[in-house]
């Protein structure tokens, strides 16, 4: 399926620019999909021209990652920012959300704030992993890798934390959109490791969420613990826990298939449930 990539700014970003990519008829139900840190948006293309059947799904690119600039300036909440300012240009407060990792804490510290959001789908946030895991993933994505051609850097592009059990060809086409040169003529990848581990502007408070919420864990995923998905899904009110087996923290990446068996139809229900408050709204 076609897309159609757009870079934007709005007041509130204070210059910078975000590179969004959207899919699908810009007059269906928006729906908003955000990656994790290190990531990018073009990490959702397999799933969004299905998504795109029913809804008009936008894919965006944080600042400090993928297409979007790279501030110096690090300022605490700015994803969030990034995500308010995403849709204002879109003219949809209340438009569906499906984050992963990051992306997911982005989508929830918003929900809780605003109790309009459509619905509401977290792939594998953070939740019940041990420190020393934290730590490793935090400096393995702190790390600025370089390599002397793009090919080399396509191969060792890898998924952390791993291992992940990603089919070749998705990864091989994930990091053709995630490598890029480097001033010195060397090759890296398209994020700024100094964002990863920058605060959101506040703790959100999962029991202020009022958006319907799934909730989906890599049955493997050693960064959401079962127990840490358990405690999430009791602290948010009415949220729906799906394990993807076979699945680490990369679960729409090792199981596309499974993950869209759960979100298709959870989105499309939350679609039609909404539709009829709609119509008669003043």
């Amino acid at each position: 399926m076609a897309f159609r990539a757009e870079r934007f700014t709005r007041p509130r970003l204070r210059g910078v620019h975000l590179a969004v990519f959207h899919f699908g008829d810009a007059s269906a139900p928006p729906l908003v999909l955000l990656h994790g840190a290190g990531a990018n948006a073009r990490w959702w293309d397999h799933l969004a021209p299905r998504l795109a059947r029913s809804f008009h799904v936008v894919a965006l690119d944080f600042r400090g990652h993928g297409r979007s600039d790279f501030p110096e300036e690090l300022l605490p909440g700015a994803f969030r920012d990034d995500l308010e300012a995403l849709l204002e240009h879109l003219g949809a407060p209340d438009a569906a959300l499906v984050g992963h990792s990051l992306g997911a804490h982005v989508a929830l510290g918003h929900a809780a704030s605003c109790p309009g959001t459509r619905a509401l789908v977290l792939v594998d946030p953070t939740r019940g992993a041990s420190a020393s895991r934290k730590r490793a993933t935090r400096l393995a994505l702190s790390l600025r890798p370089s390599y002397a051609s793009r090919e080399e850097a396509l191969e060792r592009f890898q998924f952390l934390p791993g291992p992940a059990h990603v089919d070749e060809a998705l990864r091989r086409s994930i990091a053709e959109h995630s490598v890029a040169p480097q001033p010195d003529g060397r090759f890296g990848f398209r994020f700024d490791p100094r964002w990863f581990g920058v605060p959101d502007r506040d703790r959100p408070d999962p029991r202020a969420v009022r958006a319907p919420v799934l909730l989906l864990r890599g049955a493997e995923s050693p960064l959401l613990t079962a127990a840490g998905a358990a405690e999430l899904a009791r602290e948010i009110p009415g949220a729906r826990l799906v394990e993807i087996p076979g699945a680490g923290h990369h679960a729409q990446l090792e199981q596309p298939a499974a993950c869209l068996e759960a979100i298709e139809p959870f989105l499309l229900a939350c679609h039609e449930a909404e539709a009829p408050r709609a119509t008669l709204a003043p």
